[in-house]
C-alpha cells in the first residue's frame, strides 16, 4: 500500500509543446480542488517550479533530493507504457521508481518489454471511460461535464471560461 500519492502538474507537458494548453496556475488550482478531501493525495509544485518543458526522470531526481530514503513509484497507464521507451532516459527512471502501471483497454500485461524487468508492476484497475481529451471537447461544445469532474472544478472551469476553444 503506499502512503501518499502525489499529483505533479507538468510546467510544460513534452507531448503538449506544440498545443495551446491552460495555464500552470489553472491546471494547478482544479487539481488542488479534485483532490482536496483526499487525505491520501498530494500536490507537488516541483515541475512548476522548475519550469520549462517537463520530463519524469528530472522530477524523480529532484524528489529523491528532497526525500532521500523514500521509496518512489511512478504510476502510468498501460497505454503510456507503449511509448516508455521514447521518454528521457527511460532506465533511469526504472532505477529512480518502480512503475506501477495500470490496465488500460486493447493493452495487456504480455506488452510489458521484458528490459523493464523488475522494476514494473501491473495493477488492474476498472475501466473508466473519462479521458481529458474527451472532457475539453465536451466543455468546447458546451456540453455537461457534470458527474465526470468534482462540482468544484466543473465551476472552476465555468468561471474561467477554460476549454471554450480547443484544438487537439
Amino acid at each position: 500500500m503506499l502512503d501518499k500519492i502525489l499529483f505533479v502538474p507538468a510546467a510544460i507537458p513534452p507531448h503538449k509543446v506544440s498545443h495551446d494548453i491552460v495555464s500552470s496556475e489553472h491546471r494547478l488550482a482544479m487539481l488542488r480542488l479534485a483532490i482536496q478531501d483526499n487525505p491520501h493525495f498530494d500536490v507537488s509544485e516541483i515541475e512548476l517550479r522548475r519550469g520549462g518543458v517537463s520530463f519524469t526522470v528530472d522530477t524523480l531526481d529532484g524528489l529523491k533530493a528532497e526525500h532521500p530514503t523514500d521509496a518512489f513509484f511512478l504510476l502510468i497507464g498501460m497505454d503510456n507504457l507503449l511509448e516508455f521507451h521514447s521518454w528521457k532516459s527511460p532506465e533511469k527512471i526504472l532505477d529512480l521508481a518502480t512503475v506501477v502501471v495500470m490496465t488500460r483497454p486493447g493493452v495487456e500485461a504480455k506488452d510489458v518489454p521484458p528490459a523493464m524487468g523488475d522494476n514494473v508492476r501491473i495493477c488492474p484497475v476498472p475501466e473508466i471511460g473519462i479521458a481529458s481529451r474527451e472532457l475539453r471537447k465536451r466543455v468546447s461544445e458546451g456540453k455537461s461535464i457534470q458527474y465526470l469532474v468534482t462540482d468544484s472544478v466543473r465551476e472552476y472551469i465555468e468561471q474561467h471560461d477554460l476549454y471554450l476553444n480547443v484544438r487537439e
